[in-house]
Formats: structure tokens, sequence, C-alpha cells
């Protein structure tokens, strides 16, 4: 599933970032695995709702800080698998959740908010979106993949 992106984008708002990251969204194809890379408060979620709607999803995308894994279904069955897993210690614990069940469907895209708790489970040919912090509005994206 390798893609060949690079792409960068200084975003001077949610909506220029929503509106990238569902450009984003509907160039891949189910079983796609995006890891969101970036501080607390970067625009992770910001995006991850853009993203949901360039796949068609209709629900209010919520950030799954405590719930671990959001579970969206979208348009011709496909699903979304929003993961948070910020509260997660490594990958010993992230089995425990079952979060290899998630990364392994086929069928289902998974936005993956801080991947690197979970290096060793990450699937290839992943596609990683870098968010960085500029200003208060202001957020540079970096995607690669």
């Amino acid at each position: 599933m390798a893609m060949n992106i690079d792409e960068e984008l200084l975003s001077r708002s949610e909506e220029e970032t929503e509106n990238f990251a569902a450009k984003l969204a509907a160039r891949l194809a189910p079983g796609q695995a995006v890891l969101l890379r970036g501080d607390l408060g970067a625009g992770k979620t910001v995006f991850s709702r853009g993203f949901a709607r360039g796949l068609g999803c209709e629900d209010t995308l919520s950030s799954p800080t405590y719930t671990i894994v959001q579970e969206y279904l979208l348009p011709g069955g496909a699903r979304l698998y929003h993961m948070d897993l910020y509260r997660i210690a490594d990958a010993g614990s992230a089995l425990g959740f079952g979060v290899d069940e998630f990364l392994d469907d086929p069928r289902a895209y998974k936005l993956i908010e801080w991947p690197e708790r979970i290096e060793s489970l990450l699937p290839e040919g992943c596609v990683t979106v870098e968010i960085a912090h500029l200003g208060d509005e202001e957020r540079r994206l970096r995607v690669k993949g």
C-alpha cells in the first residue's frame, strides 16, 4: 500500500486544515493507516474531522482520548478507526485493548494519534502527517507516505 506522497501546507485556519485533510482522505484506499504526529494542541483532532468528512463520514468526530478508539461507519460499508494512544504506555498495553484487530482490518481507514506509543505494531506503508503549531491559528502540515 505504498503511496508516493510528499506534501506540505501552511494552514492559517481550522477550515484550511480540514479541507487539506479531506482531500488527502479522498485519495487513500481502505486499509490505509495515517499516523498523526504533533504536540498536544497541534490540531490532530481538527485534521481528523476533515479526514473523516473526506471519507463521507457524517458523524461528529470527537477525540477518543478516553476511549482509545472511536469507530465510524462510512458510506459503502468501510469503517474509520480513530485511535488516540496518548494514554497507552506501550505496544503491550495497546495489545491489551485489542488495537491489533483495528490495525489489521483491511476494509478500514485508520487515523492514529500518538503512533510512537505502538511503533512496533504499525503496519508498513503508513502515511505520516506531522502537524507543527506555529501560532494561534497557523499550522504547518507535512505529509509523507
